[in-house]
């Protein structure tokens, strides 16, 4: 099949060169943009483009939670939306204020169906069905990607990225697995001169996360050789799913993290000793900085 008729085909022709493979997420584990991101993109074009004005302040603490602060942080802005508008509808402050919660059953119902949560795939559904939701979705979806292109400049890796990628050369395989828009990572990638350390970089449009890995790796290399590196609970999930190693960038301390992956955590994983106690103990950590349910519903 063709790049056109498959559009995982890069994920499943990856070239493998090495007996280790490693997967990293791109925001908010490689570049600190999640905060710009969110809070200068994503969130005012919801406001916009859903009629959200009359509730912007409860709007933007819902989507900040889930995309920032809370076990969701990381997942594809489509699921994302949905949980915001979710939020939103069973805030009591919502409620009364009479603001009508849009539902996007048509995005519902896409999503429910659909893997490749991206825009093309989302451009040929609009085409297909002529629903008013995703044709909404897809023009807010746009929108995002304009406002990212106009403002996430000048965004450079975090400390120790870079020492990272350089000592996985020639040791591991690495690929770039994300959620967010390929152009994107690739223009963020290739403007800090780090992508000639990957072999592919895989965005939305390839399909998930766990796809990525499942199709890239899983049964090509030895599953305690191969390792996920992100800062959002999908990125565990996605590797417990394919049952290979999981090492957690923590969100506030991302600093902190790569150094001791660099110094500690690489080591481990090359000489086999990072599976178990060591990958348990950074897991625990991790999961406690991220919450399940908002602070308002929490509250005493």
């Amino acid at each position: 099949m063709s790049v056109a008729s498959d559009p995982q085909a890069a994920l499943r022709s990856f070239a493998k060169t090495a007996d280790f493979f490693v997967g990293i997420d791109s925001d908010g584990c490689v570049f600190d943009t999640m905060e710009v991101k969110h809070k200068e993109c994503f969130i005012p074009n919801i406001i916009r483009y859903l009629g959200l004005a009359a509730i912007s302040k409860y709007a933007r603490e819902a989507a900040e939670f889930v995309n920032l602060y809370s076990k969701h942080r990381g997942i594809n802005r489509f699921p994302a939306l949905v949980e915001t508008l979710d939020l939103l509808e069973h805030r009591p402050e919502v409620s009364r204020r009479g603001v009508a919660i849009p539902r996007l059953q048509g995005l519902r119902d896409w999503i429910g169906r659909e893997t490749k949560l991206g825009n093309p795939v989302l451009k040929a559904e609009v085409e297909r069905t002529g629903d008013p939701d995703l044709a909404l979705c897809l023009e807010w979806s746009e929108a995002v990607n304009r406002t990212v292109g106009e403002i996430v400049h000048n965004v450079p890796p975090f400390p120790m990225v870079r020492e990272s990628l350089e000592a996985l050369r020639g040791k591991a395989d690495v690929m770039v697995v994300s959620a967010t828009p390929t152009e994107a990572l690739t223009r963020e990638w290739v403007e800090h001169k780090i992508d000639g350390h990957v072999g592919l970089i895989a965005g939305q449009e390839l399909g998930s996360k766990k796809e990525h890995l499942a199709l890239a790796a899983v049964g090509r290399y030895e599953p305690h050789r191969i390792l996920m590196v992100g800062d959002a609970p999908g990125d565990r999930k996605a590797a417990e799913a394919n049952g290979v190693l999981f090492y957690p960038i923590n969100p506030g301390a991302e600093d902190q993290s790569w150094q001791r992956f660099h110094d500690e955590a690489l080591p481990r994983f090359f000489e086999g000793s990072y599976a178990g106690e060591y990958m348990a103990s950074r897991i625990a950590e991790f999961e406690a900085l991220l919450p399940e349910r908002p602070p308002w519903e929490t509250a005493p």
